[in-house]
Formats: structure tokens, sequence, C-alpha cells
């Protein structure tokens, strides 16, 4: 008997490591990302609120790296937001536009079927110089948008909130 249970806590206790490992190797959703991609948080709307922007400068400091040959930021350690890997960021734009956006490791499809299952609103798409684009107003001045190149085939694609043109 003693030896049966010697086995069995020795089983247990094997697979607790190998769960704990498991847990500690995926990568979280980043929320915070997610909140100002999807519109749901807008540093326009902070621009006049000093502690707020501090917080978001801080935390841009801490965990990613500025490009050197344009404004993407590319996170330290792996990132994702909607369970994708996010490869960069754009805290100030979308494309020509004023906004926020990211490029995450996810097809078109994956990606339109996340943000609309997160945002439970459906998206209005289009597909123009081989690029696929869908948005959905919501509210003043933010407008959710996915871009994905290649008619929406590219396995990657731009994820963000868009506040305005820039002219």
């Amino acid at each position: 008997m003693r030896a049966f249970a010697s086995a069995l806590a020795f089983t247990l206790s094997t697979l607790l490591v190998a769960f704990a490992g498991s847990a500690v190797a995926r990568v979280a959703d980043d929320a915070q990302l997610q909140r100002l991609a999807l519109c749901q948080d807008s540093w326009l709307d902070w621009k006049d609120d000093a502690v707020r922007m501090s917080r978001l400068a801080n935390y841009f400091e801490t965990r990613f790296d500025r490009s050197a040959s344009d404004a993407a930021f590319t996170p330290r350690s792996p990132t994702k937001v909607l369970g994708w890997s996010v490869s960069q960021v754009y805290p100030q734009s979308v494309g020509m536009g004023v906004g926020f956006s990211l490029i995450v490791n996810a097809d078109h499809a994956k990606a339109r079927a996340g943000i609309e299952g997160q945002l439970r609103r459906p998206m209005t798409c289009a597909t123009s110089d081989g690029v696929r684009s869908c948005e959905v107003p919501l509210g003043s001045g933010r407008t959710a948008v996915l871009m994905t190149e290649q008619n929406g085939r590219a396995p990657s694609s731009l994820v963000g909130c868009y506040y305005f043109y820039q002219q």
C-alpha cells in the first residue's frame, strides 16, 4: 500500500509541475492594449490629463522599444491581444489617421470574428487596392478598424481605433 501511495504522490507532483510550467508559458492578453485598440479607452480623451498620460508613457517605456525607422513600437516580451501575438504597436496612428493600432498575427477572418465577438457588433467590410478593411463606429470620434493586406489573405492584420483623419 505504501508503494502505491508513493507512486501516486510522485505522479501527482509530476502533473502539478507540468501544469504549472504550462501555465507560466502562456501569455495573458494585455488588457490596456486591447482597450486602446478597440476604442474602449482613448489617449485622445486623456491628452489634457497629465497623470493618465504619464502612466501611459511609463507603460510604453517599460514594455516596448521604439523603432528607429518609423512610429512603431515593438514589444520587449511576448504580448497578446484577443489571444493573438502583437508584433507592432502604433500608439498615435491608424495609417494616415489619428488613433491607436496594433499589428497582430491573425488573418482577416480570425481578427474580424474576434473583434466582432469582443465588441458584440458587426463590422462593415470592403476591399480596395488589395486591402480588406472593416470598421464599426463606436460613438463620436471613435471607429474600430481592421485592415488586412493581400485582399484579406495576409497572415497578420492591423487592428485599431480611428479617431479622425490627419490632414
